[in-house]
């Protein structure tokens, strides 16, 4: 095993990388062979550090140099972190957070669900179109919280032998279709108030409900208040992170809604309709935006710079759903034994597939650095 080990040392440091002029082939110290250590910066060596002329004035703002090397340091701490020390983050972050997680999961789903039923009494009551858009909105959600929940569920039993590779797009799958129904319904809801709008009112201006506005105000508080819960947790569970940006639409939609419904009642009929055309415009877009950026997943964009930066130096990764497929490539001797050179690249596999933010990783194994000719996928289609 120590041979396996020095061999997947020598091999990493044959990438050709250079760092202030010097190449990478020359290091050998394992744990950070490009020497990123040297480069991290401290306290006073930070440009723009010094900060005393500022404080006088009042002013607090970091200078941009300052924070690029904060940043920067991040960065380098992150990758001379071993994978076990990421790995460990991330296990002690779902546990400290699990409680939570089903609060926002479990609890944004009872709350949509009574809200749909108020929205339902007040767009009902009130015959407002504006509220009619919002109650069509709040109806959809609990829906949304089914579907992620069953989402998560399935991603974690999925049987790996029928789904391989691609069990993490299940939840971006199902985000794609939730989308495109929510997008429907606002088409709906547009061309409903245009016809209203076209036939027009003989009166000056709509009935005023205000049971209806309570309602809908009581939904717009409990909103926010699952929009800052939702929040505290947005980063470490994807899940919780579509939920989070719902709330946050429906906060607006809602809040633009009672405007519009009141407006109609009490300056002109037509600030309702109107208020349901702009309000599906702008659900349809958000929901056309989402739809998007979890296209973008399931195609196979490309990873971050940080993400890159983080997992190695001679590394492609792109998205295959919310988590990342790696393609790493190594150099090994020519005249290395294959049952060496095939244990040196499953070693690596697996370690980089402990990365949290990994879904499959691919190593491929070369005798040479130029990679002529190289490898790409053309085909005619």
């Amino acid at each position: 095993m120590a041979d396996q080990t020095d061999k997947i040392a020598m091999s990493s440091v044959h990438a050709r990388a250079h760092v202030q002029g010097r190449d990478v082939e020359v290091q050998h110290d394992i744990d950070d062979p490009l020497g990123l250590s040297a480069h991290i910066k401290h306290g006073s060596d930070m440009p723009g550090a010094n900060t005393s002329r500022k404080r006088h004035l009042g002013l607090k703002k970091n200078h941009p140099l300052q924070e690029f090397y904060e940043i920067q340091n991040q960065s380098i701490r992150a990758m001379l972190k071993s994978v076990e020390e990421h790995e460990q983050e991330v296990t002690d972050a779902h546990g400290a957070n699990t409680l939570m997680y089903g609060i926002c999961v479990k609890g944004s789903l009872v709350a949509n669900i009574i809200l749909s039923g108020l929205q339902l009494y007040g767009a009902i009551s009130s015959s407002s179109l504006s509220l009619f858009t919002t109650m069509a909105d709040s109806v959809f959600d609990p829906m949304s919280g089914i579907m992620l929940y069953m989402a998560h569920r399935a991603v974690n039993k999925v049987d790996p032998n029928k789904y391989p590779s691609g069990r993490a797009r299940i939840s971006t799958a199902g985000n794609i279709v939730f989308s495109f129904i929510m997008f429907s319904v606002s088409l709906v809801l547009i061309v409903m108030s245009a016809r209203d709008l076209a036939a027009g009112s003989e009166e000056e201006t709509n009935k005023f409900h205000l049971p209806s506005v309570i309602a809908v105000t009581v939904a717009f508080a409990t909103k926010l208040g699952l929009f800052f819960l939702c929040w505290t947790v947005k980063d470490i569970y994807s899940q919780v992170d579509i939920l989070w940006r719902d709330h946050r639409n429906d906060l607006f939609i809602n809040g633009f809604g009672i405007l519009t419904s009141v407006g109609g009642s009490k300056l002109k009929w037509w600030i309702d309709p109107m208020g349901a055309i702009i309000l599906s415009v702008l659900i349809a877009g958000l929901w056309l935006h989402t739809a998007y950026d979890e296209f973008q997943l399931m195609i196979g964009v490309t990873a971050d710079k940080d993400i890159l930066q983080l997992i190695t130096y001679i590394l492609r990764a792109y998205y295959s759903g919310p988590r990342l497929v790696a393609e790493v490539d190594i150099v090994i001797d020519r005249n290395e034994r294959v049952e060496v050179a095939h244990d040196i690249a499953e070693d690596l596999q697996i370690k980089i597939e402990k990365l949290p933010v990994i879904e499959r990783a691919f190593v491929h194994i070369d005798y040479e650095t130029s990679h002529k000719p190289e490898h790409n996928l053309k085909k005619l289609m």
